[in-house]
């Protein structure tokens, strides 16, 4: 991933031709593809590619490639997006109190792990000011009293600061309906549990009072209704009878941390392509 690429992806409605078309007019222009992935929902038959490309194999840039390629993509009525690896995805964070994501986060992004850059970090608490700004990352306290002011706020520093991502790193509020449809595909959630069971608040005691023997995490696009976004990745951790609500907690974080790290480097790194309220993940 040292070298500099471009990332195409590309859902259109499914038709012969459609793979022959774009590698050729990559290799017509001596293209070197690196990575290629393909895959057709057969329920909606529609079609979703991924191909990275060696910039240097082009002899245009990125802004001239997505001029060309534009003709070609209204043949077949393509939806698509040329990511350049020479510019970084920008990420605004937002964080409550606990801290265990938002440290993995930081963590992976100062040993370049996470090749992006935070611009900013907000929350609805003061408590990880000191934490943050450790980082020499800035970061912003909205109060919450005020919904629809706090919302707006943050929607405008998401937009002063130039962010492609919203992160919420375990914060605990609810967004508003215009504000997840306003960003749809670029709010990405952790919540703690295995959706869609256990929605919603408290997840780990309800998953105790139901007895189960599995306790999960996801990390999911927002979308209006609650915690029922398309999926980018999950994972889970056995548990038993004698495990308390604390303990449940506790092995939860370390599911959180990961599997948001996980599907945000999917994300970041355009791997992820959204049918419906589904995904598609290029791993």
């Amino acid at each position: 991933m040292n070298k500099h690429r471009y990332t195409l992806t590309i859902s259109c409605p499914d038709r012969a031709g459609i793979i022959a078309a774009v590698t050729g007019f990559i290799a017509q222009h001596g293209g070197f593809i690196v990575e290629a992935s393909y895959h057709t929902d057969l329920e909606t038959q529609r079609f979703f590619m991924r191909q990275e490309i060696l910039a240097d194999s082009l002899p245009f840039d990125a802004n001239e490639f997505r001029r060309r390629f534009a003709q070609l993509s209204g043949e077949f009525g393509m939806v698509w997006q040329l990511s350049d690896s020479a510019r970084k995805k920008r990420l605004v964070i937002l964080v409550s109190r606990q801290d265990h994501c938002l440290n993995d986060l930081l963590h992976r992004w100062r040993n370049g792990e996470l090749l992006v850059d935070i611009p900013c970090v907000i929350s609805n608490h003061e408590d990880l000011r000191s934490f943050v700004e450790w980082h020499g990352i800035p970061f912003i306290r909205v109060d919450m009293a005020d919904k629809a002011a706090a919302f707006a706020t943050i929607g405008a520093l998401f937009e002063q600061h130039q962010g492609d991502t919203l992160v919420l790193a375990r914060f605990m509020q609810i967004l508003p309906a215009d504000f997840c449809q306003r960003y749809a595909g670029r709010v990405i959630n952790i919540h703690h549990s295995f959706l869609p069971s256990f929605a919603g608040a408290r997840p780990y005691h309800q998953a105790y009072h139901r007895g189960v023997k599995l306790i999960g995490a996801t990390c999911h696009y927002v979308t209006d209704e609650l915690d029922a976004g398309p999926i980018i990745e999950q994972d889970t951790v056995r548990v038993d009878h004698g495990d308390t609500v604390d303990d449940l907690v506790r092995y939860g974080r370390d599911i959180e941390k990961t599997v948001l790290a996980r599907g945000l480097r999917y994300h970041i790194e355009d791997r992820v392509l959204i049918c419906g309220n589904k995904t598609i993940v290029f791993r």
